[in-house]
Order: C-alpha cells, then structure tokens, then sequence
C-alpha cells in the first residue's frame, strides 16, 4: 500500500505552495473577500487546531512537533500494513500523513502554522485553516466512513496488518 504515499506528497507539495503564495500575497490579519462567505486571512498559529495552546509559552511548538512526528510513524507504518482492499482507508491515512507533514514542516521551519481560509456566515467565521487541516479532516473523514460503513475485511486483509 505504499503506492498510496503519492497522496501524501501531493498534499504536502499543495500545501507549502499554497502556505507560500499566502504569505508573498496576503497582508497578515487583511481579509481579502473572495466571495460573500469566504476570505483570504493569512494568520499564524502557535498552537493546534481551533488556537488550542496558542498562548501556552513556546513549549507547545515542540510538544506538537513530536506529537505530529509520532503520529506520521504510526500511520505510516499502519497504512504498509494494510490489505489490497483497504483502499478506502489507504486514502485516509495518505490524507492525514501529507496534512500532519505539511503542518509539522510549518512548525520546524516558522514555529507556528500558516492558515489563510476564512469562511464564515451571517457574521459567524470558522477558524481559519490551510489545506493541510483539510486534508487531515478529509483523512479522517474516510477512516470513519470505513470504520462505520465500509464493507467487511476479509480474513487475508485482516491477517496482513497482524
């Protein structure tokens, strides 16, 4: 399943991409309306999704650096264990590992994390973000899809991640 890791790099290409144009177009906390219910807002984020830690001191960066790395290893080495069907699942693990790398890249590099969508509605704006928090969200989306609707492994797959 490693031909899934092509996924991974597409994010983490699409994301610095974009996190780089961001910052070269973009006035920090400027909001560049785009259309009634979306702006471009670049901001820096110290602390994990929703600003959770953000003002915690400078420890957080390092905590979330070892965290992200840690995870990426184990879903790395979840997704090689996977059974030829587990497509679904494949796809969400590559989703994660190239949003989690995207992020972390941001953290070691910048020591905070690049965001600039900004969609809101009737006065209400959601966190801002980037593509690799959409990537982990779409990731995980699939991963509980499969978990809760996805057709049953069989006994060769199952064996396979053992």
């Amino acid at each position: 399943m490693a031909r899934y890791l092509w996924l991974s790099v597409a994010v983490l290409v699409l994301d610095q991409a974009t996190k780089w144009w961001a910052q070269a177009a973009l006035v920090p906390y400027e909001r560049l309306a785009v259309w009634p219910f979306f702006n471009l807002t670049l901001v820096y984020n110290p602390g994990a999704a929703f600003s959770f830690l953000s003002d915690a001191g400078g420890w957080q960066r390092w905590f979330f650096v070892v965290l992200a790395s840690v995870i990426t290893v184990v879903l790395v080495v979840w997704l090689l264990r996977l059974g030829r069907r587990e497509r679904l699942v494949a796809v969400g693990l590559a989703l994660v590992i190239g949003g989690a790398l995207g992020n972390l890249i941001d953290r070691l590099w910048l020591g905070h994390v690049v965001d600039f969508l900004d969609f809101h509605w009737a006065g209400y704006h959601w966190p801002a973000f980037n593509i690799a928090d959409s990537a982990i969200t779409l990731g995980v989306a699939c991963l509980l899809w499969d978990g809760f609707f996805g057709q049953g492994r069989n006994s060769e797959d199952r064996s396979a991640r053992l």
